[in-house]
């Protein structure tokens, strides 16, 4: 029993951690409730498809970056290259977003350098947070494997780049 509440043991020891075997518990019960809920009582197919609209429209007041530079169809091929990294360039105003996309991850940079953020978003998937160095500079160790975009959060304004292929 727990002597402050009178409730049975919540797994929890004096500083506020849960033990390892109460956080394995929780997991279960909650992958056991999930399963429960999708058969029982499962999300109908068009209140799915209006919460993907309605989270669509959250941008809504984000600059969209114009896709300026794509080496699949701007750059001139290099005889025997055969694994070349994607290029991409975005820009938006006097912002611009270098990105190579390799089999490995994202490198890039944001130029005029300063403080950002960028996420990297691929389909319904939650957005991966990338850090910015003072240069401008980034990288994501996590390869795009479908459609994806990157939205940039400066200290005024949210930009979003074009959805694309990786």
């Amino acid at each position: 029993m727990n002597k402050d509440s009178g409730f049975p043991y919540d797994g929890a020891d004096g500083d506020g951690d849960e033990s390892a075997d109460a956080l394995t518990a929780d997991a279960l019960l909650e992958e056991e409730l999930r399963q429960a809920a999708a058969v029982l009582d499962p999300v109908p197919d068009f209140l799915r498809q209006l919460a993907l609209e309605a989270y669509a429209l959250h941008d809504l007041d984000a600059r969209i970056a114009e896709l300026t530079f794509d080496s699949l169809v701007d750059a001139l091929p290099v005889r025997g290259v055969t694994d070349a990294p994607r290029m991409l360039t975005f820009r938006a105003g006097a912002l611009t977003v270098d990105v190579e996309v390799t089999g490995e991850g994202l490198i890039g940079q944001v130029l005029p350098p300063g403080s950002a953020r960028i996420e990297v978003l691929g389909g319904p998937g939650a957005a991966r947070p990338v850090l910015v160095d003072t240069l401008g500079r980034f990288i994501s160790d996590d390869p795009p494997s479908g459609p994806f975009a990157l939205r940039l959060r400066t200290g005024t304004e949210v930009i979003v780049t074009e959805w694309l292929r990786a």
